[in-house]
């Protein structure tokens, strides 16, 4: 089941990249204005992640329950509610824009390029969690090959649309997002029609307990929301120290961001198939195996991020020249790429341990971990770094933040599996 969803993830983030390229570009200002969407970008997947957390789980364990009907209802509530939320998010967004910009330190000169490109940036958000929605549904019912294949779908229309809606038609910044829209929305047009013809969702709101099942929905989704939207907050208080360099640093950070995602793709993909391994194992009593695979997957995240790393290192020039035609944003990305990569294995390490705790019945530490990652990690070695060594020393602090946050969190899985062990014992 993972398999299908590391590739559709792997292409999702692969538009993205070449959404940089093509913005890149059209030089500094735009690839500016797309730097400050990022922790934006952020809120917005919090809301639906969290959002399809729960969906996944509330109608699988539906469907193991027998109740099909209620399983089919509660998939119409989901994109109902989840299309609303998002909808009145974006609103807000746009509604707050320049106060959001200039919070984050956005100068007043990009102001108006920001405003040309929100509109159909949110158009393109809000239309891709709906997509994303649907992705969930099927997940719920064991499909992930439709959802992985649509990614890719989507994702290669996407980068073959961009150069001619930027370029071709001469729309500009605009015309990315504006691609997006196009290749999301025949997404939903691929996705929604199959659904209903396989019977997995249906709007009939009326027959539904819809008290229950909204608490029942949020009761999953609110906790899961509230790890998923910790990292937007954090990055977008980075966007803001990084704002204070200029605005070569937030393109270059922005574009460094982008990156990250795609460098992380294989712990993603992990972080998907280790709870289900992690849960069963649990429920057999079978800690010492539990042990030794998450050794083994911590091991693997180290070996495979530090090449990971190498890469980046090896290639930072290039790869720089290759993301922005700008001299001093492709400068700033060079020195990222030599600082910030190395700490993934670090990043890594962390979001597994998160996702191992909730898999062990241990969500307030998993909260705990990536409070503690972004908040005693992270965005302090960020400032300190900033204010030791500037801009350098801000990626430098970047660095720190994230191999500290590894090895935090690692310290808390193992005091959290003596506890489980201890608990173990009088029963075994």
């Amino acid at each position: 089941m993972t398999w299908p969803m590391l590739f559709g993830v792997l292409s999702l983030m692969s538009f993205q990249l070449a959404d940089s390229i093509f913005i890149g570009q059209l030089g500094r200002d735009p690839l500016a204005a797309l730097g400050f969407t990022v922790p934006m970008q952020q809120l917005i997947t919090g809301l639906q992640v969290g959002l399809g957390i729960a969906t996944t789980a509330i109608i699988s364990r539906t469907l193991g329950a027998g109740d099909e009907q209620r399983a089919v209802r509660l998939a119409g509530l989901v994109v109902t509610t989840g299309a609303t939320l998002v909808c009145l998010l974006a609103l807000g967004l746009w509604l707050l824009r320049d106060t959001i910009m200039t919070l984050l330190g956005a100068e007043a000169s990009l102001l108006p390029m920001i405003r040309l490109y929100w509109m159909p940036w949110l158009v393109a958000a809000w239309t891709g969690a709906v997509l994303y929605f649907g992705y969930s549904i099927c997940r719920s019912h064991g499909d992930t090959k439709l959802p992985g294949l649509m990614m890719m779908a989507a994702s290669l229309l996407n980068i073959a649309l961009d150069p001619l809606y930027i370029f071709v038609f001469g729309w500009g910044l605009p015309g990315a997002p504006l691609a997006t829209i196009t290749s999301f929305g025949v997404g939903c047009l691929v996705i929604y029609p199959a659904l209903f013809r396989r019977g997995w969702i249906a709007f009939d709101l009326a027959r539904l307990e819809l008290g229950q099942s909204i608490r029942q929905l949020g009761g999953i989704m609110a906790p899961a929301m509230v790890s998923q939207l910790m990292p937007p907050v954090s990055a977008m208080l980075a966007t803001a120290l990084v704002a204070g360099f200029g605005s070569a640093a937030v393109a270059a950070w922005g574009l460094g961001t982008r990156l990250e995602f795609f460098s992380i793709v294989v712990v993603l993909a992990l972080t998907m198939s280790m709870p289900p391994m992690v849960g069963r194992l649990l429920g057999q009593g079978d800690i010492g195996t539990i042990r030794k695979l998450v050794r083994l997957a911590v091991r693997f995240i180290v070996v495979w991020q530090l090449a990971i790393a190498l890469l980046w290192l090896t290639t930072s020039g290039l790869v720089s020249e290759l993301f922005t035609a700008d001299r001093q944003v492709s400068d700033v990305l060079g020195d990222y790429l030599l600082r910030v990569p190395l700490s993934y294995s670090g990043l890594g390490v962390c979001m597994l341990m998160v996702s191992v705790n909730n898999a062990l019945g241990l969500p307030m530490r998993a909260l705990l971990i990536s409070t503690l990652r972004l908040f005693a990690c992270y965005l302090p070695m960020l400032w300190l770094g900033g204010q030791l060594g500037g801009l350098t020393g801000l990626m430098s602090g970047a660095l720190a933040g994230n191999l500290m946050a590894g090895v935090m969190a690692y310290l808390l899985y193992r005091r959290g599996m003596k506890t489980l062990s201890a608990a173990s014992v009088p029963s075994g």
